[in-house]
């Protein structure tokens, strides 16, 4: 007998669909991203099977294109996830996100004392660290190492 394969989430026409994302940080990507503030269509899958996740989540946005700077906010989180720009119903572009070398101005230091944390005019600078294909932030001022599950997004 022929094995039928079901589409868990339906087309979309134009579009962004954000795809290979670990379950466990589905909320966080849509956080970061500022989702729940959009008025536009989306649908979002959770806990769907994945040959090399095993789960994963996935994001459909009608009629939104991420910029460089959401590229890099959703490197830093799901550091695998794949980027398809849809138009038509037609992928027209596909893109890997790619952590960046240094971070500027989109994360948030967690050593609370450092000069980021308590002067309002400090820009927060990191250097990326990659540690077995997790992604760690090492603060330009304090030095403070913030883990991946710790990466807090401004």
């Amino acid at each position: 007998m022929e094995e039928k394969k079901i589409k868990q989430v339906n087309a979309l026409e134009s579009g962004t669909v954000i795809d290979h994302i670990p379950s466990e940080v589905l909320f966080k990507v849509i956080n970061i991203l500022g989702l729940e503030k959009i008025e536009t269509n989306m649908t979002f899958g959770m806990n769907l099977e994945s040959k090399r996740l095993g789960k994963k989540g996935i994001i459909k946005i009608s009629a939104r294109f991420p910029d460089d700077k959401d590229l890099n906010k959703i490197a830093l989180v799901a550091p695998d996830a794949k980027i398809n720009i849809i138009r038509d119903y037609k992928v027209v572009e596909k893109k890997s996100v790619q952590v960046p070398e240094k971070v500027v101005g989109i994360a948030k230091c967690m050593n609370p004392k450092c000069v980021t944390n308590v002067e309002t005019n400090v820009v927060t600078k990191f250097n990326v660290l990659k540690n077995n294909g997790h992604i760690d932030l090492k603060c330009h001022f304090c030095e403070k190492i913030t883990d991946q599950q710790n990466i807090e997004i401004n």
